[in-house]
């Protein structure tokens, strides 16, 4: 059974930064695609953003140049570098995975920033 377990959220003042980290297990494949979304209180879950196994990316207009993902092949971790937050960043982040042509979620991870 593959688990991804999110890490790293956390409270931050406006402008700060926070690293996020997916582990992945119980998988004898490495994650074709990785990604992450987050879902702010009352709306719906949303795309952050992606990457392939080869490291191409894609992200959400509002966070670009501001997140940055990643991932360690070696590892099977996916990372989302957050800088700049803004208060509109608030929301719960969750990591996706999909190994062996299906899709994993993890339970996700609460960033909540400040103004």
């Amino acid at each position: 059974q593959v688990q991804l377990v999110e890490s790293g959220g956390g409270l931050v003042q406006a402008g700060g930064s926070l690293r996020l980290s997916c582990a992945a297990s119980g998988s004898i494949f490495r994650a074709n695609a990785m990604g992450w979304y987050r879902q702010a209180p009352g709306k719906q879950r949303d795309l952050v953003a992606t990457i392939t196994i080869g490291g191409s990316k894609k992200y959400t207009d509002s966070v670009k140049g501001r997140f940055t993902i990643s991932r360690d092949n070696a590892k099977n971790t996916g990372y989302l570098q957050m800088n700049s937050l803004k208060p509109e960043d608030t929301a719960v982040y969750y990591c996706t995975g999909t190994f062996g042509g299906m899709d994993y979620w993890g339970k996700g991870t609460l960033v909540t920033v400040s103004s």
